[in-house]
């Protein structure tokens, strides 16, 4: 098996905030504990969201926190041609089709409601339309049982057709879809583990059917559970969103260290001190214990 290479992927659409630093603590701490590399991926695909300056103020943040990343930046924006060879790739197998239905056309014509909202009714899919702006492309989908093993949350089982249906791969306005995208841009950056939040759980099942068509390997997936506050609470959005504090690191680390529900070092610690105990102490254990904070199970 190739040798760990993880990766952290942050969008410049906002600040480095708690959810980030405790997926991007995981993330390295866990490329460490395997003696791997750990890249920094700066997912910026979608121009429109992007926020001018946000990425300088993420890298800074992430050094502050003695976050340093082996090798080159990498940058979605750049490898565009990339995710228009694998749709190409894609439409040679006839797996993909072109649809003119809007959102609001999707809710109101679907049938019923899949794991993340209305399944596409599949309005488009024999209608042969051509590949002109303002319609997307969207890949066919099979109710083939689709699973795989999260190193948190076990095995987990998905049938694309009945629980997401056919779904975007390039949206109506020419971006390429994030399904696409990280697919194509973990297999160039031979990332062999993916350590991740678990709001993208379910999204794992359509990322490995693409690896599956475009005869790319699937890595190693661990998805963060979410963690819930001392009352026993769901962290709000707007808690988990809260800016860190780059002044301070180690308060900042340690707190979202905590979080992961992993064992507290015995003494203080400095930043560096940190960095080198936190790979000896890493027990993905302790996170099984929070997972039931998070949907878990068959999906």
């Amino acid at each position: 098996m190739p040798r760990y290479r993880g990766r952290f992927a942050p969008s410049p659409t906002g600040r480095l905030h708690f959810g980030s630093l405790v997926t991007s603590l995981a993330s390295r701490v866990d490329a460490l504990a395997h003696g791997g590399e750990w890249q920094v991926r700066i997912d910026d695909l979608d121009q429109t969201r992007c926020r001018p300056g946000l990425e300088d103020d993420i890298l800074r943040n992430l050094e502050a926190f003695g976050m340093h990343w082996d090798g080159a930046l990498r940058y979605q924006n750049r490898t565009t041609a990339a995710y228009a060879r694998a749709l190409n790739e894609l439409q040679m197998q006839d797996k993909v089709y072109f649809c003119r239905c809007s959102r609001k056309t999707v809710r109101e014509q679907t049938r019923r409601e899949g794991v993340e909202g209305p399944i596409y009714a599949g309005t488009c899919r024999n209608l042969e339309l051509a590949d002109v702006p303002e319609h997307a492309a969207r890949l066919r989908t099979d109710d083939k049982p689709l699973g795989f093993i999260d190193r948190v949350f076990g095995p987990q089982i998905q049938r694309l057709a009945s629980t997401i249906g056919d779904f975007v791969v390039r949206r109506a306005d020419g971006y390429f879809a994030y399904q696409l995208a990280v697919v194509v841009d973990d297999a160039m950056a031979g990332i062999t583990h993916v350590v991740r939040g678990a709001d993208l759980l379910t999204s794992t099942p359509r990322q490995i059917r693409l690896q599956r068509l475009l005869g790319m390997a699937t890595p190693v997936y661990l998805h963060v559970p979410l963690v819930r506050d001392r009352n026993g609470h769901k962290l709000s959005k707007r808690e988990a969103a809260l800016p860190v504090d780059e002044q301070h690191p180690l308060t900042s680390l340690l707190a979202a260290w905590r979080w992961l529900g992993q064992p507290m070092p015995d003494g203080d610690l400095s930043l560096e001190e940190f960095w080198q105990w936190a790979p000896t102490a890493w027990q993905i254990e302790c996170m099984r214990k929070l997972r039931d904070d998070t949907t878990s199970g068959a999906l």
